[in-house]
């Protein structure tokens, strides 16, 4: 048994079974992941993966039983990893923030430029994805600092923060006959083509919950997954745009008009997630607290140290 095949096990659950997606995310052969796994069932006497054919459809109760297993080795080799970098370098190495386009594109600029000037021997990594990909890279230890939605929150081995709130906006052109219309319903609102975000991201529930808990159905021509593709289209008169309030600037989106939502939507909250136990650095903590000033260090220290289950967390802080 060797990490590479724990690594397997770990990407074939993430990838829904895809071999050629293990093997892109792994850097190796497809072929080299097949023979991977036969080696590891022979070795284990056990099926790892459900099988139809040749493909990979799921995990057997071992297989189950064992990815938990290779998680937690694959974490803990990654804090070894660490440790020497941690109390050897002080104010200089990593971070690797991962978010949502949105929050990378109109939240996280400002953040980062202090954040540069007060570590400017720190490299930042910025990665994007989906909210579950943010997990999942937190989970594995890919990425220091996640931000995203109320997902952030759920999860268990991960300690959360509050970043901050913000509502939907209605995005139109100007001229457009929402523009001339004293208070915006649901109703009204539902009675023209929208773009908006797909599920799963930026709120989206949200939406759905509102016009569903009034008994309409929307028509949503175009879901995207950022903001910019979302402002382009409702420029091109594909639709009304339902978007973040925070991605629009009245300088910069000209012809476009920015219309208040707030009494159509509920609130939504950005979190910040950091895996419980795992070693960082206090620039990752700060890098929080930049983000939220009402945070102390010690606050956030305490809450990534507070153990999730029986195991204590790991202590190994600068």
């Amino acid at each position: 048994m060797n990490f590479q095949q724990l690594r397997i096990i770990r990407e074939s659950a993430r990838c829904n079974y895809n071999l050629t997606d293990v093997a892109s995310m792994l850097f190796t052969s497809q072929s080299g992941v097949s023979r991977h796994i036969r080696e590891l069932e022979e070795e284990l006497g056990v099926e790892i993966f459900i099988r139809r054919g040749k493909r990979l459809i799921g995990m057997t109760e071992p297989g189950k039983a064992l990815l938990t297993v290779a998680e937690r080795i694959l974490s803990d080799a990654n804090n070894i990893r660490r440790i020497a970098d941690v109390f050897a370098n002080k104010d200089s190495g990593e971070l690797s923030i991962v978010t949502t386009h949105t929050q990378a594109r109109y939240s996280l600029p400002a953040v980062i430029k202090e954040f540069r000037e007060l570590y400017p021997r720190v490299r930042l990594v910025l990665n994007q994805g989906s909210p579950e990909e943010i997990v999942a890279m937190l989970q594995s230890g890919e990425a220091d600092v996640g931000i995203a939605s109320e997902k952030l929150m759920s999860e268990e081995q991960l300690a959360a923060f509050p970043y901050y709130r913000w509502h939907h906006a209605i995005l139109v052109p100007e001229e457009h006959p929402l523009t001339k219309e004293a208070e915006i319903t649901l109703e009204t609102l539902s009675q023209y083509p929208l773009v908006t975000y797909r599920r799963g991201i930026t709120g989206r529930s949200r939406l759905d919950v509102a016009f569903q808990a009034a008994g309409l159905k929307p028509e949503v021509v175009l879901s995207a997954q950022d903001s910019d593709v979302i402002k382009t289209y409702v420029e091109l008169g594909l639709g009304v745009g339902l978007l973040a309030d925070m991605s629009y600037n009245r300088e910069r989106d000209t012809g476009l008009v920015s219309i208040n939502a707030e009494h159509l939507f509920e609130a939504n909250t950005v979190w910040l997630g950091v895996k419980r136990g795992q070693l960082q650095r206090k620039y990752a903590w700060r890098f929080i607290q930049l983000c939220n000033p009402q945070l102390t260090l010690t606050e956030i220290e305490e809450q990534i140290l507070a153990p999730y289950s029986s195991e204590p967390a790991l202590d190994y802080q600068i």
